[in-house]
Formats: structure tokens, sequence, C-alpha cells
């Protein structure tokens, strides 16, 4: 099969290659493609050379699958129009909730890729992605009524230059000199930032509605969830504190068991100093971890739990490749 990733070049598209060659996937030709400003470069892959494209002369006709990691503008202008070419497998959140397009992690709603009225699946937030690995199998048992979410995002999920920003306020900061953000709201070094993306006219921002909204398509609607979404001087990695309250009564024994056994998730939970997992530690990991369950005794049938997973891997690269792999499967009968 012949696979394309268009924004090759990206955080989100190199970390695709990187999963790519780590899965083993059988490749007959690989079409890397970029803006105009990228194109030259050589990116390695499989011990060997490709010469990127340039995405506003590139065929599309060349690859069953083609990857967007570009970002929504570029989805917008370009992935409509590839469609009629080869599968899209859509990283931005362009087409998140158009109801003709399946919005699919595969540990979860695997299913959804059996209507594609577009030929476009779309991949969800980072953030969302890690959430409804860990909610699905205690839906599946207690039936979840109601989540309340507070995220600690990592600046890798803006892309290289809030990355880069980070580092160099960093820096400052420690030098004593001034600091003026340029992909922040505010300073992000040594800070918190309760600010992701831009606001709606009811006081949420589209991050935390990109939440309440895909949560509800991927895994069920009738899940109430509120989200305050919150920026944190981290570069890489998501951490989400989240409240759940079930239909049903549960035991903490019950909690560990099925999240021990659900795919792509693993319980790291000592109730002892360091005994959770933290951003630092599930960077470079497959794994959605689940720390720090308890019993909310304030509410009945309600429990509260610390999920962190690599945005970069687990939320964006590594689902879109899983879903490519379902594509695969579906089509190899």
């Amino acid at each position: 099969m012949n696979i394309a990733i268009v924004g090759a070049t990206g955080n989100v598209g190199r970390k695709m290659l990187e999963v790519l060659e780590q899965k083993k996937i059988l490749i007959d030709k690989l079409f890397l493609v970029a803006s105009s400003r990228s194109v030259g470069q050589k990116i390695n892959f499989n011990g060997k050379e490709h010469e990127v494209y340039n995405l506003e002369t590139y065929d599309f006709s060349k690859a069953e699958i083609t990857f967007f990691a570009a970002g929504g503008k570029i989805s917008e202008k370009y992935a409509e129009k590839a469609s009629k070419h080869t599968t899209i497998i859509d990283n931005s959140s362009f087409f998140r909730m158009d109801k003709d397009v399946p919005l699919i992690v595969p540990q979860v709603n695997p299913e959804a890729i059996n209507v594609l009225k577009k030929n476009i699946i779309a991949n969800p937030n980072c953030s969302t992605a890690q959430l409804v690995i860990a909610l699905k199998p205690l839906h599946d048992e207690f039936n979840i009524k109601r989540v309340v979410i507070s995220t600690y995002q990592s600046v890798s999920g803006g892309g290289k230059a809030p990355m880069d920003e980070l580092i160099e306020q960093t820096k400052l900061s420690l030098d004593k000199y001034k600091i003026n953000s340029k992909n922040f709201t505010k300073q992000i070094a040594f800070n918190a930032i309760p600010h992701i993306d831009v606001f709606a006219d009811d006081g949420y921002t589209k991050e935390e509605l990109k939440m309440v909204n895909e949560t509800k398509k991927i895994l069920d609607d009738t899940i109430e969830l509120t989200a305050t979404c919150v920026r944190i001087p981290v570069l890489v990695s998501h951490a989400e504190s989240v409240n759940i309250e079930f239909e049903k009564p549960f035991s903490l024994e019950k909690i560990h068991s099925l999240l021990n056994v659900a795919e792509g998730c693993e319980v790291y939970d000592k109730r002892e100093d360091g005994g959770y997992i933290t951003p630092l530690e599930a960077e470079g990991k497959n794994e959605t971890y689940i720390s720090r369950i308890r019993e909310d005794k304030t509410k009945k049938n309600t429990i509260n739990m610390w999920i962190v997973s690599d945005n970069l891997l687990r939320g964006a690269a590594l689902n879109s490749v899983e879903i490519a792999e379902l594509l695969i499967k579906k089509n190899n009968g």
C-alpha cells in the first residue's frame, strides 16, 4: 500500500513516521508532503532518504491512504478534494463534528469505520483521545452519567513554536529578563494559563467545547461533560483530573481490574510518594496511564482519577496510524 503524510515535517507528521516505522506497517511507497518552504528537505524512514513533495502540486492519487497533519486550514483547503483519490485520516479539528465523517478512537468505536460517506476519517483532539480510552471500559460496565474534567496540557499541543517559546521564556525568566509572549496570551514559563483556543460567547473556550462534543460523538451523546482546559509549562504529555459519576454502584477493585485489561490503558496507582504517573514519565509511551483512583465521598457512585498520556503520540500520531490499521484490515476483508 502507498501512504502519504501531509505536514510530514511538523511535530505530528514526524511522530507518525516514528510510529509507522515501529509498527513495521508494509508500505510500498511513502510520499512526504509539506508546504513549499520544506520542499527539497530529506527525511529518513526505514533507512532510506525521502524527499519532501510540494503540497501545492502534489498528486493525491499516488497513495491509497493519506494522513493530514498540517492543521485545520490545510485540511479545509485540500482534504475534501483529495478524498476523491485517497482515503483521508485527518488530524485537525476541521471535520470532527461533520455528521458524515466518523470520529474514531480504535479502542473505543472501531465499528465507526464501516461508514465512510466522504472517504474522510477524523482523528480526535489529543485530550479527548486519552479521556475516552479510559472512560470506555467504565462506561460499558457502570454507565457514565456525568464527567467533570480539568486538563493540564503541554505546550506541544500548540505545535513546535510554543515548545521553543517555553524553553526561551524559561531561560529569560531565570535570567530576570522581561518576557513578551508570542504564542500564549500570558507568560507560560513558571505559570499556568486557563485558556486554550478562542473563547465562545458562553465563556467556554473552543478546546473545552471540543472535549465535550467529541466525547459525546465517540462514546455516548447522553453523557454530560464539562471541562476546564489549562496550558502548563510542560513540553510533552497532557494530564487530566477527572471526576466521573456512574449510574450503577462500583467497587474500586472492579475499576482497577477493568482498566488494567482495557486496550491502551495502564493503571499505576500506589498510595505512596511517587505512586502515580506524571507527564514526564508518559512521554514517548503508547499507553494512557491512570493513577489516583479514589472514591468521591461527596457524591454517590462517583470517583476521581488522574489520566496522563503523550499527546503527540497517543492523542495524534498513534491514534491516526491505528485508524489506518483498521482501514487496511477492512480493505483486506
